[in-house]
């Protein structure tokens, strides 16, 4: 695979599609999700080739990456699930328009947040509204950002922690 031969991919696939699948499907109890984390997980495989073979087999590392991968899909269907869920909540139980006091308000806090989010580098900017916007885990963003997972996690948490420093007083 490293010299890019698509008939390694195919033999490995051939070997490990049906490991790679039963887990996902176990994880995420559903066939279409299984069959498109078994096809990303080979792709990732193909583009990155991040399998270092004094590690382990290459079955436990196919297994772990799974395992991860769907777990941390399963956590991101979850979390737009509760961001969907409030804010139907929200929409229910409005009694028409906001008053004025509370359109004053919304405003404030709107600006107030965005005053903080420009403090941010663009790195942890980008990083956090991806997370909270469109819901991705840090996997997945990762996996777009193209950076390593580790990257996503520090920038977040540098993000998260110069956000409560600076709204602090607001909350």
């Amino acid at each position: 695979m490293s010299q890019g031969q698509v008939k390694a991919l195919d033999l490995l696939y051939d070997r490990y599609a049906r490991l790679v699948y039963s887990i996902a499907y176990r994880i995420l109890n559903s066939a279409e999700e299984a069959e498109d984390m078994t096809q990303d997980i080979f792709l990732t495989l193909w583009r990155r080739n991040n399998y270092d073979p004094k590690r382990g087999a290459l079955s436990s590392f196919l297994t772990t990456l799974t395992r991860s991968r769907a777990i941390d899909r399963l956590r991101s269907k979850n979390a737009r699930l509760r961001v969907v869920q409030k804010l139907q909540g929200i929409v229910r139980g409005e009694s028409g328009v906001p008053s004025p006091l509370e359109q004053a308000s919304i405003g404030e806090r709107s600006h107030l947040i965005r005053g903080a989010l420009s403090q941010l580098s663009e790195s942890e900017r980008e990083v956090l509204e991806i997370a909270y916007y469109e819901g991705l885990s840090q996997s997945e963003i990762a996996q777009r950002l193209e950076i390593p997972l580790g990257t996503v996690k520090s920038r977040s948490r540098q993000g998260l922690l110069k956000l409560r420093q600076t709204l602090q007083d607001y909350v």
